[in-house]
């Protein structure tokens, strides 16, 4: 196992930070410590980060890594140790005096005004003038230039609500950018972005290295760490446990560091084709879909999935995935076509729900566990038996037996090592990994016969990544159809047994999941494939 860093390595950061060697460092946290009651969250932190560098930061889900950064960002106050910023120690109460002190963060969970269009949310709080419209006006130009350098193109007068995901995301890219931070955090920045546009955005973060930026990227993905950061720290269970230069490190030590062992890479794809023979239980037939503003979001959508199959769904966040996934669930009704789910036929005419697709064994992990799958109020037991709480097992003449749900929660909760192990927190107090977790072991425990499964590994660290690809791999071989939609070609890559790729709400490819190459589904994404080829 790789060895983690000695007290010395450590130390040398501290004494690193001392003030008479500030001018190196743009951020020094010292001693940092933090507890959320009888959690301890953070435990003195020890961090340099050099001025005009991109510094990674990773770790398990649960490891501190948001903690952290949410204490720089002004959410939380630790309960010991001190920040300088530029060498001078600072107090940073609230996230307007981290933007005052030149800090920028851009979050893993969104935060943005779903009723205000998307210069209204970069805006807010950025206002230049007392009156609207000149601001506003000033923003377009600025929003207008960083599009185009950036090619992050988002539609300025849409209310945030109704963007897809990855047009959220971009839009919540060009908040910092706009604020032109000197110090920018970037929490799991990439988890809706093609290879393409990974590229892209890293571009964009060099240049900004080379302006003088010094930006912290928290990812779970490590090959990310290596193309991209100079630096990298790691957290395990709220301490620093290693602190390295990137070009001294790798991907299987960085791996082993977070989790504490060895880390087995996943490569689940079947050796021969599925026969063709085998029954199909998810049959799709020229499903098309129109919105509320009569926008197509599905258009003639044709597929079938086998039992013991995994059929994986490729293309970058807002192409008809998450259409896809409401209508087959029964959240929405297709406006003409039709699909078959375990024998039960569904069409505009003849529609379900998802209460009656539950009955048919039909489960549903969404690709947003905070709008669909959980209620960050409730306590991570509730959350637990969401759509299932009316079932004889927990509910007794409407009365949901307490204990019974508390008991099952903790089961829940060991079997995909969701962290802390504690039915009784709030479901918003759980990383969005562990979240994400609670939500897949709900799903999965429920033996289903087909699965509907929406960006399973979003937001979730490699440990528990292995432990999810490894229960999804065992739901298909014992005969589940499984349709995976993702927006990580690796996932896609290692879990299918065929691909499909969907771009402007159409199937615009199709392969077996053996062979497939990155830089092909890359392109399909893109809707490129033919005019390269031509």
């Amino acid at each position: 196992m790789v060895s983690e860093s000695s007290p010395a390595s450590v130390t040398a950061v501290t004494e690193a930070t001392s003030p008479g060697e500030s001018s190196e460092f743009a951020i020094q946290l010292l001693g940092i410590t933090k507890h959320f009651g009888a959690v301890r969250a953070n435990h003195d932190i020890n961090l340099a980060v050099k001025r005009g560098t991109i510094h990674g930061i990773v770790g398990e889900n649960g490891a501190g890594k948001s903690t952290l950064m949410s204490i720089l960002y002004g959410f939380y106050q630790a309960d010991s140790g001190e920040i300088r910023i530029n060498g001078k120690p600072i107090s940073i109460e609230n996230s307007n005096e981290a933007i005052a002190a030149g800090i920028g963060m851009v979050h893993q969970h969104f935060m943005l005004v779903d009723t205000f269009s998307v210069i209204e949310n970069v805006m807010l709080g950025a206002e230049e003038y007392r009156l609207i419209k000149p601001s506003a006006d000033d923003a377009k130009k600025e929003l207008d230039r960083l599009s185009r350098e950036y090619q992050l193109t988002v539609d300025l007068n849409t209310p945030a609500g109704e963007l897809p995901v990855g047009e959220q995301q971009r839009t919540e890219i060009l908040k910092a950018l706009y604020r032109h931070a000197d110090i920018l955090i970037l929490d799991e920045p990439t988890g809706v972005l093609t290879p393409q546009e990974v590229d892209q955005l890293f571009r964009v973060l060099q240049a900004l290295k080379e302006r003088g930026v010094t930006i912290i990227l928290i990812t779970h993905k490590l090959r990310e760490i290596m193309d991209v950061t100079d630096a990298v720290s790691v957290l395990r269970l709220g301490e620093m446990v290693a602190h390295r230069n990137t070009a001294d490190t790798s991907m299987e030590e960085l791996a082993e560091l977070m989790v504490g062992r060895k880390v087995n890479s996943t490569n689940h794809v079947r050796a021969v084709d599925i026969a063709a023979d085998t029954p199909i239980a998810i049959d799709v037939q020229d499903i098309s879909l129109t919105d509320k503003n009569g926008l197509s979001t599905l258009k003639n959508i044709t597929f079938n999935v086998r039992k013991g199959e995994i059929l994986g769904v490729a293309g970058v966040a807002g192409n008809g995935q998450s259409e896809l996934l409401d209508v087959l669930s029964g959240i929405t009704s297709p406006t003409s076509g039709q699909f078959s789910i375990n024998g039960r036929m569904t069409s505009a005419n003849t529609p379900t729900n998802p209460s009656v697709m539950r009955d048919l064994k039909v489960n549903h992990v969404p690709e947003d566990r905070l709008k669909l799958g959980l209620v960050k109020t409730f306590s991570a037991a509730e959350s637990s038996v969401l759509g299932y709480h009316r079932g004889a097992g927990i509910n007794w003449r409407g009365l949901l037996k307490v204990k019974t749900i508390k008991e099952l929660c903790a089961k829940l909760m060991s079997g995909l090592d969701v962290r802390p192990g504690n039915p009784n927190l709030k479901s918003a107090s759980f990383s969005g990994g562990n979240q994400q977790k609670l939500i897949l072991a709900r799903e999965l425990d429920k033996e289903p016969q087909a699965l509907l499964v929406g960006q399973p590994t979003r937001g979730v660290d490699i440990g528990a990544i292995e432990l999810i690809h490894q229960k999804l791999v065992d739901m298909r071989d014992s005969g589940c159809a499984v349709l995976l939609v993702s927006v990580e070609l690796d996932e896609i890559m290692a879990l299918s047994d065929r691909i499909i790729v969907m771009c402007e709400g159409a199937i615009v490819g199709e392969m077996p999941g053996r062979g497939a190459d990155k830089t092909t589904l890359g392109l399909m994404m893109a809707n490129a494939h033919q005019s390269e080829s031509a």
